[in-house]
């Protein structure tokens, strides 16, 4: 009974696991996105298009 429980534990664990890193996934691309759309757009600053949009 407990080498099923361990099993079944285990199996939850990876497939939260598996969930988790999918959602990260798509935060990560969001955040590429966002990114990108501000390296685009930074050609509009009012510096003659110089300026970073960004503070680092």
């Amino acid at each position: 009974m407990v080498p099923l429980l361990l099993v079944l534990l285990l199996a939850l664990i990876l497939f939260g696991a598996g969930f988790a890193v999918k959602v990260l996934w798509w935060i990560a691309l969001a955040v590429l996105v966002l990114w990108l759309l501000g390296f685009v757009a930074r050609g509009t600053s009012a510096n003659g298009g110089r300026g970073r949009w960004y503070r680092w």
